[in-house]
């Protein structure tokens, strides 16, 4: 009885410690986990200065556009979690008080 009640015990541990790695596995990349998106390594569809005044950046999700503010830039794809605008500094640090309009990238959800 006693040998039955380990090897239950065991293949537990087996059985958790196998979900568990296969959770691990599953997880997403660090750049799927950015709620803003993130910096991107290619080339960007279009450029856009953040100068004095600017109150607004409008986006689509899934663009990458090389944003310009007080004289450096980032490449930036706007892989976001859903729609809602955001402050730019949130990605962009000295960008002001400039709120970002994501709209939805419509071909994202074409079954075609």
């Amino acid at each position: 009885m006693k040998t039955n009640v380990t090897k239950l015990a065991l293949l537990a541990v087996l059985t958790l410690g196998g979900a568990t790695a296969a959770l691990a596995e599953s997880q997403p990349a660090a750049n799927q986990q950015a709620p803003y998106g993130y910096a991107a390594p290619s080339a960007a569809g279009r450029e856009v200065t953040i100068e004095a005044g600017t109150k607004y950046l409008n986006v689509t999700q899934q663009e990458t556009i090389k944003i310009n503010v007080g004289g450096k830039s980032v490449n930036w794809t706007f892989d976001t979690l859903g729609t809602r605008p955001f402050p730019l500094s949130m990605i962009v640090p000295g960008a002001g008080n400039v709120t970002v309009y994501v709209a939805p990238n419509n071909s994202m959800y074409r079954t075609n």
